[in-house]
């Protein structure tokens, strides 16, 4: 029995790569963490030779990391290196949307020595990444009608907030990044309003990934906080000291011990289902719906509940299209690696 998602993504060099394979270095450069694999990819496989993990601040640069990945791994020069990177991407350069840091893949290639270097948005790597999943990598949410095909979207809450689609022509899919989670928030509730104020006094301009990200889980549960006026009980203030905010109240809402997590959590989720509904109707993502990043498989059994449907649903007069859109959320951590894989070993030419 076949477990392949099977999305039939374009990879025009697929059939070029020698039968011995090639060395792919892979990277998935956030602003927390770098994840880095080394594979080798034959024409029908991509298998994982080696891999390890970074954190983003301890480090000048993405060249240092893979050196030092080189160096500790006693691995040769790869082949090919292709990384997905948090930001916008121009004519091979970026800058990390939440670092100082500036990547330039003509910089790497000279520096490492690798015959290709590719840098792409890191949801746009995600999206390619889909090749790979089975269906144990994904949690479905609403089956929709899988026989509508069309586009397909991705909404990657995390340290920031990504979004990316994947255009279908017929018979692949074409995926290309977005900076949708820069837009700005649109309130519909009293309590949207209130917290639009709270977060506008805090950072100016109120963008989705204000709230539908890891620091919006806490500016959401802080603002709640003080609405309730209760007091934050001990064992929360101390978990908030000395972990991420974020997976602490996210944690304590899944666990249901503590109210004020939970109704922080409601709120999150509420905006997560909105923002995912506005992407489909932007993109007309009529083949389906995937939340990535690394908050969605943590909080699945929020997700789950009638909660976040019910919000997705709730929209201008286009409930039908939404309902025919499938809509998963990917358990895979390793996606956007395995997206700049592929893309390293069979995208487009640099």
């Amino acid at each position: 029995m076949n477990n392949e998602l099977q999305i039939p993504l374009f990879f025009p060099r697929q059939s070029q790569v020698p039968e011995k394979g090639i060395k792919i270095l892979a990277g998935d450069v956030g602003g927390t963490k770098i994840n880095m694999a080394l594979y080798n990819a034959t024409q029908n496989n991509v298998e994982l030779i080696k891999e390890a993990k970074y954190q983003s601040a301890e480090h000048h640069s993405f060249t240092e990391v893979i050196q030092k990945f080189l160096k500790e791994n006693k691995l040769e020069t790869p082949d090919r290196i292709c990384a997905g990177v948090a930001g916008p991407v121009f004519h091979g350069k970026v800058k990390i949307t939440n670092l100082e840091e500036e990547m330039d893949a003509a910089e790497i290639k000279s520096s490492i020595g690798a015959q290709e270097v590719s840098l792409l948005n890191d949801l746009e790597v995600t999206a390619y990444g889909l090749a790979a999943l089975k269906k144990e990598d994904i949690i479905t949410l609403h089956n929709g009608n899988p026989d509508t095909k069309g586009n397909m979207a991705i909404i990657a809450p995390g340290t920031g907030l990504g979004e990316a689609g994947l255009y279908w022509d017929g018979k692949n899919y074409f995926p290309f990044p977005t900076e949708g989670g820069h837009c700005d928030f649109s309130p519909r509730t009293d309590f949207d309003i209130d917290i639009f104020h709270f977060l506008q006094k805090k950072y100016g301009i109120v963008s989705w990934e204000k709230l539908v990200a890891g620091p919006g889980i806490h500016d959401i549960y802080l603002f709640v906080r003080s609405l309730r006026n209760k007091k934050e009980p001990q064992w929360l203030t101390e978990e908030l000291a000395k972990d991420d905010p974020s997976a602490v109240i996210s944690k304590a809402a899944v666990d249901n011990k503590d109210e004020i997590c939970v109704e922080a959590m409601e709120h999150f989720v509420r905006y997560l289902a909105r923002e995912s509904s506005n992407l489909v109707l932007k993109m007309k993502a009529t083949g389906g719906l995937f939340l990535g990043g690394g908050i969605p498989p943590k909080i699945a059994p929020l997700l789950q509940k009638e909660i976040f449907l019910t919000n997705y649903f709730d929209c201008d007069r286009m409930e039908d299209l939404l309902k025919n859109a499938p809509l998963h959320i990917i358990t895979q951590d390793k996606t956007a690696l395995l997206g700049a894989a592929y893309y390293g070993a069979y995208g487009a030419q640099v």
